[in-house]
Parts: C-alpha cells; sequence; structure tokens
C-alpha cells in the first residue's frame, strides 16, 4: 500500500503550532472546518457542545493572559473555545413545558449531574478534535489550550457563559510559519506503554523508568529536584502555580454545575 501523504501529515507527523503566519483564514476554509465540527460524534445525536468564535481583538489577548500568559493566543488568526453545554438542552426542555409536565406526573424534574457533564465534555472534545484534523488537513496549524479550565469565573463572565456552560477546551488555529513548519516533532510515549490488551496491565519499575525518557522530552531541572525526573514533572506541571489555579476554578464550577 502507498504511503497517504495526507494521512501521515494529519496525524503521524502533527505538532502543535504557536507562531502563525500574519494571514487571515479565508471563510470558506472557517465554514469547511466548522461543517467538519459539526458533523462529528455526539451521544444520541444530542450535540451537547457550543462552540464559541473568539475574534474581537481584545478577548483574545485578554485570553492570552487569563490562560497561563501566552502571548500567540492574541496573535492566533482564529480561536474556537469549545463548551460542554446543557444549557441549550435545559432551555429547549423549558420551552416544551417538561418541569410541569413532570409535575402534573407527580415526578421531579430532573437537573444535569455529573454523568451529563461528562458526557457532554466528550461531545465538545470530540468535535474540538474533528475541527483540528479538519483544519490540518487544509494546511493549517493549531494548538489545544486547557488553560481554558483557569479562572472559570471570570472566563464565564467575559464569555458571557449561562450556568450549565461549561468550557472544556479552546484551540488557536492559523497558517504555521516556516520555522514552525520545520520544527522537530515531539516524542510520545512508546505504544506498549499506552495501549493494553483486555484488561489494564501493572506497570513495572523498568517501564516507569522508560515513561518520558530520551530525547527530546524536557529533562529535569535540577535547580528544584536535583537529577529526579519524577519530581521535577510533579514541581513544574502537577503542583506548578497553573495547576493549582485550575484545580480551584474547576472545583468551583463543578459546584455550580451541581
Amino acid at each position: 500500500m502507498e504511503p497517504d501523504e495526507t494521512f501521515d501529515r494529519i496525524f503521524l507527523k502533527r505538532r502543535s503550532v504557536r507562531a502563525y503566519e500574519d494571514r487571515p483564514i479565508p471563510p470558506e476554509i472557517r465554514d469547511r472546518v466548522l461543517a467538519a465540527a459539526l458533523r462529528a460524534p455526539t451521544a444520541g445525536n444530542m450535540a451537547l457542545y457550543t462552540i464559541l468564535e473568539v475574534e474581537d481583538p481584545g478577548l483574545k489577548a485578554r485570553l492570552s493572559e487569563t490562560c497561563d500568559h501566552q502571548p500567540f493566543i492574541a496573535r492566533a488568526p482564529w480561536v474556537l473555545v469549545f463548551l460542554a453545554d446543557w444549557a441549550r438542552l435545559e432551555g429547549y426542555f423549558r420551552h416544551h413545558r417538561v418541569p410541569e409536565w413532570c409535575e402534573e406526573r407527580g415526578e421531579p424534574y430532573l437537573r444535569p449531574r455529573e454523568s451529563d457533564l461528562l458526557l457532554a465534555a466528550c461531545d465538545a472534545l470530540i468535535a474540538a478534535q474533528s475541527a483540528a484534523s479538519a483544519a490540518e488537513a487544509l494546511g493549517l496549524g493549531t494548538c489545544y489550550i486547557g488553560d481554558i479550565l483557569e479562572n472559570g469565573e471570570l472566563h464565564r463572565e467575559l464569555l458571557g457563559l449561562p450556568p450549565r456552560a461549561f468550557p472544556i477546551t479552546m484551540l488557536c488555529l492559523g497558517w504555521p510559519t516556516e520555522r514552525q513548519r520545520a520544527r522537530p516533532q515531539p516524542p510520545r510515549l512508546p505504544r506498549d506503554l499506552v495501549v493494553h490488551r483486555d484488561r489494564y496491565r501493572d506497570y513495572e519499575p523498568g517501564d516507569y523508568d522508560r515513561i518520558y525518557a530520551g530525547e527530546g522530552w524536557p529533562g529535569p531541572r535540577k535547580d528544584e529536584a536535583g537529577d529526579n525526573p519524577g519530581r521535577s514533572l510533579y514541581a513544574r506541571k502537577f503542583a506548578a502555580d497553573y495547576s493549582l489555579e485550575m484545580r480551584r476554578s474547576v472545583r468551583a464550577l463543578l459546584e455550580d454545575w451541581s
């Protein structure tokens, strides 16, 4: 079988792109990307997500600060925020007087719970990845921004989010610069450490020594944790200020949800 250049470029040679050429994305390209997102799989065909196109330069600049101070967000030609959205469905239920119907039947009107949020989050993330793959097929570069989960109260205000609209991820898109196209691809974990068969397998000490090991992974920072890579990763990622804020923010959003 001949190599499929499009498949390889979209999936096997993909890298996150954080620097973009200073040129707009034509409306026809945007339309095709959004059309792909809207055809993504969705639980029960309910489309429990909403896509916010961020075009206001001032808003993009603000998000570049609130999402862990990443200036390239402000320079991205196109920014999409994906919401796990039950606000629309709840409005639909109210429009059709479902609460009154439940009362007539002597039954409680049920509100969305944690499982419903996770289902909507899956919908939103699947749509986001469909948009990313479509964009890369058309020559664009993309970068996911998980930091939209930080500063939940502020992002709710900035984006005008109603209750039950939960920001899950943000996607920056644009034409990659030549330097970005030539940048080495970052490594990934070996397949046998990620893909298990039938049942979850236990990891051996030697397996842990192979995780994040080798060229291309960020090495330990001796001023933080000596030569211990686990302690270094813990300090730089899991216990970092942005991670602490993300935990606080998500907990507050979850409390509002429930």
